[in-house]
């Protein structure tokens, strides 16, 4: 037994299932070559990696550091050997001796025939997630669940493995145990970053398991996915249209993707990595993994920004020789929204007027129209072909008084511990009325939607109902607007190579 305040949690055998995506190298002038150099989306314009001995996190410091110790949460990868890979905050290299105390505690319990799956002291978490030779390990004292901040670690994971592969990390780590795969991830952590900061600020997404769209016209959002099935060239699987981290509108493969869903967790993956600086301007080229469909397989990326504004087109195909196709379909899919209009139409709604801004904010909670309701996350359950769409969700924008990062911690923080009590596994609740301090919140799923509202803290439990009753109307009367409710699907030239492999739209040799 652990001394003090310390308590194992501590389960035999299981462990997640859950696997992530892959991605890598950029586009020349020319076709470019799979093998180019390792590649991150994260690093600035002119210095497209940084040095593994460069800290991660921009902090420096280690536990003794009073910055260091003041963090609300700590996320840290590190292989099985120790060998330190990431931190979110910190120099790898000063945390070093306390990344060698969680292996040395995963080891103990592993020796016993057991996984260490959390730690509870006081009011922190440590929760530990080992993913083939790789241990990530998150200590927290936000309110989120041992199984919110194991969601986290995955996604983490996932980026991770996106650029690389599972089939390569494994490969490199049976080869030599104490390698250093900060080498091989350089320029990454600033994407990891960006990935953790915006768990803590806009939560939508990893909680809720789903991506959000740019609010269009259902007319257009037609046509611009029309556009998308227009667009063919040997071996395409997925087209997408985004801006700002969001959906504006996809086409599928019928053939490629047709036993299988696109998980929400590789689209989102997908949009956070054509949303990164890198892709500010111009092109790219680059084999990429999506880890729930195949961890260890890979297509080939083509990546856009169009007309000198943040929406940007992503083709995903099989075709190593495609990059003049898909460039030739970039340039019928720029025409085609000219000729829509789509550009102008897309800059209003998505809240940008030129090239400057690479955000997409979302509509205003005043388009409501429902007195003192603050924020909400909905998410439908009861979308046509639910087996084969993708989920989706809606949010507002964050407005006064969560315009601070303060504030927008705290109501994430809400958000997170209503997610926790409506999914509890021994005792999940379907509907919660909450008075916090500075505001109000109700949750509420049901068989057709998950629902998370802040309201005034002056609202009564009567005027909550009212509030949620108008935004359930409103929603209805909105969903064409807000969702992608039928997204199209095409069918593309068929492909030159016989290849099995490239038949099923992937490859894995990575």
């Amino acid at each position: 037994m652990v001394s003090g305040q310390l308590r194992f949690g501590v389960k035999t055998g299981s462990k997640d299932k859950d696997q992530p995506p892959s991605l890598s190298p950029p586009p020349q002038s020319e076709a470019p070559s799979s093998t180019s150099r390792l590649w991150s989306p994260a690093a600035p314009e002119n210095s497209p990696t940084r040095s593994p001995e460069s800290s991660s996190g921009g902090q420096g410091g280690d536990p003794s550091d009073e910055e260091w110790r003041s963090q609300r949460k700590h996320v840290f990868v590190l292989s099985e050997a120790g060998k330190p890979i990431y931190s979110r905050y910190g120099s790898v290299e000063a945390l070093s001796a306390t990344m060698g105390v969680m292996t040395a505690l995963v080891s103990f319990v592993q020796s016993a025939g057991d996984t260490i799956r959390a730690i509870y002291a006081e009011d922190h978490k440590l929760v530990f997630l080992q993913q083939g030779p790789l241990l990530l390990v998150a200590m927290s004292r936000t309110s989120q669940s041992a199984a919110q901040l194991r969601g986290e670690l995955l996604a983490v994971h996932a980026q991770i493995v996106s650029t690389l592969t599972r089939a390569s990390v494994a490969r490199i780590f049976a080869h030599k145990q104490n390698y250093d795969l900060r080498r091989l991830l350089a320029g990454s952590e600033r994407t990891l970053d960006r990935l953790l900061d915006s768990v803590e600020q806009d939560p939508g997404a990893l909680l809720l398991g789903a991506v959000r769209c740019v609010p269009l016209a259902r007319p257009l959002r037609d046509a611009l996915g029309a556009l998308l099935r227009r667009c063919t060239a040997p071996g395409l699987a997925l087209s997408v249209l985004a801006v700002g981290g969001r959906l504006i509108t996809a086409a599928q493969e019928r053939n490629v993707l047709a036993e299988c869903r696109l998980d929400p967790a590789d689209l989102q993956l997908l949009l956070d990595w054509v949303g990164a600086p890198a892709f500010a301007a111009g092109e790219a080229w680059a084999p990429v993994c999506l880890p729930r469909f195949n961890p260890d397989g890979f297509f080939y990326a083509y990546v856009a920004r169009l007309d000198a504004m943040p929406v940007c087109l992503l083709l995903l195909g099989t075709q190593r020789e495609a990059f003049h196709a898909m460039a030739a379909c970039r340039r019928l899919v720029e025409d085609g929204m000219h000729a829509l209009g789509a550009m102008r139409v897309l800059g209003e709604a998505a809240g940008f007027s030129n090239a400057s801004s690479a955000s997409a904010p979302a509509y205003s909670v005043q388009a409501v129209g429902a007195p003192g309701l603050r924020h909400f996350l909905y998410k439908p359950l009861d979308i046509p072909d639910h087996h084969r769409q993708l989920p989706q969700f809606t949010s507002p924008e964050l407005e006064a008084p969560y315009s601070r990062e303060e504030e927008r911690q705290r109501l994430s923080d809400l958000y997170h511990r209503l997610h926790a009590r409506l999914h509890n596994t021994s005792r999940p609740l379907r509907l919660i009325y909450h008075v916090a301090e500075k505001e109000t919140l109700l949750a509420w799923v049901t068989s057709k939607f998950e629902l998370y509202t802040c309201l005034s803290p002056l609202v009564t439990k009567a005027g909550a109902i009212l509030v949620v009753t108008k935004l359930l109307r409103w929603v209805k009367k909105e969903e064409d607007r807000l969702f992608i409710r039928y997204p199209p699907k095409y069918s593309t030239p068929p492909a030159p190579s016989t290849d099995q492999a490239a038949h099923n739209g992937l490859f894995t040799g990575l």
